[in-house]
């Protein structure tokens, strides 16, 4: 089992650093929490043990470990390579235990995917969440599980807290889902079908389909253990039920949380070096390597590194940021500096993350003296000059290092809660510091 999970630290306030030169430097950053989340879902449901080298180790990370815990789950820390933490070693239950519950913390990855299993224990089990993110959008998930067999009470809230009432089995079938909310909808029932009696045919219908480089994340996961999902139109998957394999997999760094270390490098007029940058990944990070060069940067890899170098100037863009939306607060706080202005469009989704991310990054910036406003479904920045003051997390990961950026230009910026960062790199505090030096 895991250590227990990473407790809400106390709001800690900090002073974002101004460097007075150009930041050159090599940095390494944790495993991706996308990869790590589906790696240890589908190693509680394999036929076998499975050995994930480089996972992350985080809020979101030790989440996912107890909830999986809970349900009967042998998940072991042991000795390996990574700077940033043990392997784990993960041994499936014949059952998943009930009479139990699950504390999804704010990770939207452990409600979304942990739900589906929960519907295969023996056994009641109790699904809640921290107090700041039973807003986050289930309604959708609760709908489909009804739809293949899963029992649930919700008490008609369609949102957590809610009750799965486990009969060891579900009976899977076909299911409408609109995902326009979420992609980790499509993900979390992707991952357990191949577990349902009859697997799954899941159909989208909606508006949009928001994080498409996820979904593809997830089906690549599935095809590494011998579950191949078939994808005849664009919004519609069908997964044959069977059996998941047991396997060794080695997790990629996170990708987007090095974002912020490669905006330093735009904004400071220097170079960063991200190493064990993959080749290929379904991650939406990857896209930083094509979206950073549109807005004015050089980026180029070698030897398994990505190297962003500044460029003359930072690029005012409009920008579909639909495939890669949790880059917006730190291409936003890029836009901020930009000859231009910006529009990022294809976001409005972000709306329901840990915090209302468009709102949280519009009022953040105005008060520092920017201008920006909110769309339907975007953002829209001028460059103004900034001051100083206050840069509010609202207990999200992404906020804060967002100001983190901007404090790379702004002397006097001061962070709210830096320790929100812990939900994904509670290294970000300390890998700052090293950069800066």
């Amino acid at each position: 089992m895991s250590d227990a999970p990473f407790s809400p630290s106390p709001a800690a306030s900090w002073p974002a650093p101004t460097p007075s030169e150009p930041v050159h430097a090599r940095v390494s950053v944790p495993g991706s929490k996308s990869l790590t989340n589906r790696e240890l879902v589908l190693a509680a449901i394999a036929d076998g043990p499975s050995l994930l080298t480089g996972a992350l180790h985080s809020d979101d990370s030790a989440r996912m470990i107890d909830a999986l815990g809970a349900l009967g789950v042998s998940i072991e820390r042991v000795p390996g390579d990574s700077p940033f933490g043990p392997d784990l070693e993960v041994t499936p239950p014949s059952t998943f235990a009930g009479d139990t519950t699950i504390d999804c913390g704010q990770a939207g990855t452990v409600m979304r995917f942990v739900s589906p299993l929960a519907g295969l224990a023996v056994g009641d089990v109790h699904v809640t969440a921290h107090p700041t993110a039973l807003h986050r959008p289930m309604g959708a998930m609760i709908q489909a599980l009804r739809e293949v067999g899963a029992d649930i009470d919700d008490g008609g809230s369609w949102s957590l807290p809610f009750d799965v009432r486990g009969h060891g089995h579900i009976r899977g079938g076909e299911v409408t889902i609109d995902a326009s909310q979420s992609s980790q909808f499509v993900s979390g029932l992707l991952l357990a079908a191949a577990r349902f009696d009859v697997g799954l045919r899941l159909i989208h219908e909606g508006e949009r389909l928001p994080s498409l480089p996820h979904i593809e994340m997830t089906i690549e996961a599935l095809a590494r253990r011998g579950v191949h999902v078939e994808h005849p139109t664009p919004n519609e998957w069908v997964v044959p039920a069977g059996g998941v394999r047991g396997k060794d997999v080695a997790i990629e760094p996170d990708l987007s949380n090095a974002a912020p270390f490669l905006a330093a490098a735009v904004l400071t007029g220097g170079s960063v070096t991200v190493p064990g940058w993959p080749a290929h990944s379904t991650q939406p990070g990857a896209l930083l390597a094509d979206i950073l060069p549109v807005m004015g940067a050089h980026a180029s890899r070698r030897a398994g590194a990505l190297t962003v170098t500044a460029g003359e100037r930072i690029a005012g863009v409009d920008l579909d940021l639909s495939a890669a939306s949790e880059l917006t607060p730190t291409l936003f706080a890029l836009a901020a500096f930009a000859d231009a202005p910006t529009t990022f469009h294809g976001i409005g989704h972000i709306r329901g993350h840990e915090t209302d991310r468009i709102a949280a990054l519009v009022d953040n910036l105005r008060a520092l003296g920017g201008e920006a406003e909110e769309r339907e479904d975007g953002i829209h920045v001028v460059p103004r000059p900034l001051q100083g003051g206050i840069w509010r997390a609202h207990h999200d990961h992404r906020i804060a290092t967002a100001g983190a950026v901007i404090g790379l230009r702004v002397p006097g910026v001061v962070v709210d809660d830096i320790g929100t960062t812990a939900k994904t790199m509670p290294e970000f505090p300390q890998l700052w510091a090293d950069m800066l030096a």
